[in-house]
C-alpha cells in the first residue's frame, strides 16, 4: 500500500473532455470506496475483514507500480509490477485515474481496474494516498472517502520496522509523509468519514457500519448494490 507520493505532473495531461467522458464511463455502478491513511494505519486489516464479511460486494482496485515485488508479493495480486517505461507511456495515454512517485518508484489506478470491479456490479475499493485523493475528488466518480487515522506516529514507526522492508532513509521518509497526511486527513471537508484506529475491532465496526449506510442509502437511490 502506499504512504506519502509525491504527484506525477503528468497525471490527467490530456484534455477535460477527455477526461470527462472517461469518468462518465467508469461512474456507472456504486459509488467507489477510497480508504485513505499513512502506511502502517491499519487499513489492510480493514479492508480484509469487510471482504471477508461481504465477499460478493466488493472489488480492491490493484494498484500498478514501478518497484520490484518485495518477498511474498505477486503480480496482478498485490500489485501490477510494470517497467517505467511502459507507465509512463500509460499515464501519457491518459489511462490512469491517479499517479504518484514516492522513492524512485511510481505508482497508480489504472481506468481499466476499477472499471473492471464495476462491471462485475461491486463496489471497487481503492487504497491510495492523499495526493490521489485530490486527484480523485477532481473526477466525476464522486467516491465515498474514508481516513483511516492511526494511533500515533510513535505506533506507525513501530509497525512498519516489524515488517523489516524499509531502510532508515525511506522510513524517514514515511513517518514525515505521515504527518503530512494525518494532517490532511483530519482537516473538516477532505473525508466523508474518519476512523480512529486505536482498537482495530472497534474501528472496524464503526468502519463496516458507515460503508453500509451508505450503500443502503445507494440502494435507495436506486443504485443496484449487492450487500453479502
Amino acid at each position: 500500500m502506499i504512504s506519502f507520493l509525491f504527484i506525477v505532473n503528468r497525471a490527467f495531461s490530456s484534455s477535460t473532455s477527455s477526461s470527462s467522458a472517461s469518468s462518465r464511463i467508469m461512474s456507472h455502478g456504486p459509488r467507489p470506496l477510497v480508504l485513505c491513511g499513512p502506511s502502517g494505519s491499519g487499513k489492510s486489516t480493514l479492508l480484509k475483514r469487510l471482504f471477508a464479511e461481504f465477499p460478493t460486494t466488493f472489488g480492491f482496485s490493484i494498484s500498478h507500480t514501478t518497484r520490484k515485488p518485495r518477498e511474498g508479493e505477486e503480480h496482478g495480486v498485490h500489485y501490477y509490477f510494470v517497467e517505467r517505461p511502459e507507465m509512463e507511456l500509460a499515464i501519457a495515454n491518459d489511462e490512469f485515474i491517479e499517479t504518484a512517485e514516492f522513492s524512485g518508484n511510481m505508482y497508480g489506478t489504472s481506468k481499466a481496474a476499477v472499471r473492471e470491479i464495476q462491471n462485475q456490479g461491486r463496489v471497487c475499493i481503492l487504497d491510495i494516498e492523499q495526493k490521489g485523493v485530490e486527484q480523485i475528488r477532481k473526477t466525476d466518480l464522486n467516491p465515498i472517502l474514508i481516513f483511516n487515522n492511526p494511533p500515533t506516529i510513535e505506533e506507525l514507526e513501530r509497525r512498519l520496522r516489524l515488517r523489516g522492508s524499509e531502510t532508515e532513509e525511506t522510513l524517514r521518509k514515511r513517518l514525515d509523509a505521515a504527518q503530512v497526511e494525518i494532517s490532511y486527513g483530519l482537516t473538516p471537508g477532505n473525508f466523508h468519514k474518519i476512523i480512529n484506529n486505536v482498537d482495530i475491532d472497534v474501528a472496524y465496526t464503526e468502519f463496516r457500519d458507515f460503508v453500509v449506510q451508505e450503500l443502503k442509502q445507494q440502494e435507495a437511490e436506486g443504485v443496484r448494490v449487492s450487500l453479502n
